[in-house]
């Protein structure tokens, strides 16, 4: 089969909707950020053909589970229930045995609850690699790290760029003054 191009018959639209593999170092993050950054690549809202409808998102690869944080007192009271189906099978795990045990779970967890309730939340949750180590078997499909993309918010990006162009903005007319 030949190499599909933007010229090529299919057009654009086989590019566009060709997913890409993202890796993401969760060491030092905090958690809610890090997890609506990742249901947002999972969606597909990052890219231009967005549509609530279809399945367009990335592959996201996660390292260094273990090494997420919380923050205030999460860490001593946030519990992970479960019932098992039984009368009076209600289970309780604290986060700190869950981070001990399946910090996977964690991510996992925290991510599905950003994502709709729909029938597409499975199959974007099956594109979520997490590993607990530094170790994945998956980085030769990376393209790009993108852990510092993910650990950016878009509210401080933008301050960020706002502040840079009025620097450049003042520089340019103390250059016009003299």
């Amino acid at each position: 089969m030949s190499r599909i191009t933007p010229t090529s018959s299919v057009g654009n639209t086989a590019l566009a909707y060709a997913r890409a593999w993202r890796g993401v170092d969760a060491d030092g993050q905090v958690l809610g950020r890090l997890a609506t950054r990742i249901a947002i690549v999972l969606m597909g809202k990052h890219k231009p053909i967005y549509d609530p409808a279809n399945d367009c998102g990335d592959y996201v690869v996660v390292k260094n589970a273990k090494k997420v944080r919380v923050t205030g007192r999460k860490a001593e009271q946030k519990l992970y229930r479960h019932h098992t189906q039984f009368p009076g099978g209600l289970k309780e795990i604290p986060y700190a045995t869950m981070l001990e045990r399946k910090p996977e779970e964690i991510i996992r967890r925290a991510v599905s609850g950003m994502l709709p309730k729909n029938r597409l939340r499975a199959k974007r949750l099956e594109r979520l690699l997490i590993f607990a180590d530094a170790d994945t078997p998956h980085e030769q499909n990376l393209l790009k790290d993108h852990a510092a993309e993910f650990g950016k918010t878009f509210k401080r990006e933008r301050a960020r760029k706002v502040e840079q162009l009025a620097a450049h903005v003042k520089d340019a007319a103390v250059a016009e003054q003299q």
